[in-house]
């Protein structure tokens, strides 16, 4: 049985095109590790496979919930385990490809989810506080104190989640200690990287072709759908900034711009995520012989 080839690394470093490539090689399919994919509707923002890469290729937690629902860690855990189970049983091979880091190792590490129930109380009592001036850097600065390790490892803009391990904190569990060591699955892990200047032409790029293919109409049509732009799901990048945009308190080239700053960050704070260090993760230069490089290397491990 071959094991489970997880690709990961910055956005734009070209993990999905990799990804379908390896498919074709070694009768793959693909387990989307994108806390964003899973919304159904959002399509542009996410950068998510098209409907003609999803035909060429299996892929799963894609469009699972609306953007309204939750889509919690453990769902995922949940529900990538069975994938991979399912794809492994039909002797094909399983990639795991994504750069949510929170996905990828709760997976690969065999995290323990915590069994902690929300707390609405609570919740509704830091996200007025994250609402308000400063309250968001507030209440990271908080997990900061409490629990260090995990805040290293959490996006501050990622609101959601910076309350979810004080929530977790509040009841006495280390959001940090959830990690154990016995993966569910063997695994092998492929990282992509290149030097900053250049993942940061992709990003631009990839920005501007997603405004050329309708971003601001895919905004404005989950808005008319019920989808308001307060839901945790349209916070994520492109879709807050346009957000704005749509509301009057910002122009679009200025919105633009943004969303590329924006995504620079997220990028840096993926390599807290996937450490150039790390010595479980293969790392390669992406470009021009990344596939035939990538092939060989996975050559070794892959049963076909």
């Amino acid at each position: 049985m071959s094991p489970l080839v997880a690709i990961v690394g910055p956005t734009a470093a070209g993990k999905s095109n990799l990804a379908l490539e390896l498919c074709q090689t070694f009768n793959g399919e693909i387990i989307s590790a994108d806390s964003r994919q899973v919304y159904r509707y959002m399509d542009i923002g996410t950068a998510k496979p098209t409907k003609e890469e999803q035909a060429a290729v299996l892929h799963y937690l894609i469009d699972v919930v609306d953007p309204d629902e939750d889509f919690s860690l453990a769902m995922f855990q949940s529900r990538a385990l069975e994938a991979v189970q399912d794809i492994q049983r039909r002797e094909k091979t399983a990639f795991l490809v994504g750069g949510s880091g929170l996905y990828v190792w709760a997976l690969l590490e065999g995290w323990r989810i915590p069994s902690v129930p929300p707390d609405p109380d609570l919740r509704r009592e830091l996200e007025a506080k994250a609402q308000s001036a400063g309250g968001g850097e507030a209440l990271y600065e908080k997990l900061k104190e409490i629990d260090p390790a995990a805040a290293e490892r959490i996006d501050p803009r990622n609101v959601r989640r910076v309350i979810r391990a004080l929530e977790v904190c509040r009841q006495g569990t280390q959001f940090s200690e959830l990690q154990v060591k016995k993966p569910f699955v063997d695994s092998v892990i492929i990282g992509l990287t290149t030097d900053r200047d250049d993942l940061y032409k992709r990003i631009d790029t990839r920005v501007d072709s997603m405004i050329e293919q309708g971003l601001v109409q895919e905004v404005e049509n989950l808005v008319a759908r019920g989808y308001g732009l307060g839901l945790p799901s349209m916070s994520g990048l492109g879709y807050r900034e346009i957000g704005l945009y749509l509301q009057g308190k910002t122009d679009l080239p200025t919105a633009i711009h943004q969303i590329k700053f924006d995504t620079h960050s997220f990028a840096r704070h993926q390599y807290n995520w996937f450490r150039l260090k790390d010595k479980r993760i293969n790392w390669f230069e992406a470009g021009g012989s990344t596939s035939e490089a990538v092939y060989r290397f996975v050559h070794q491990f892959v049963v076909n």
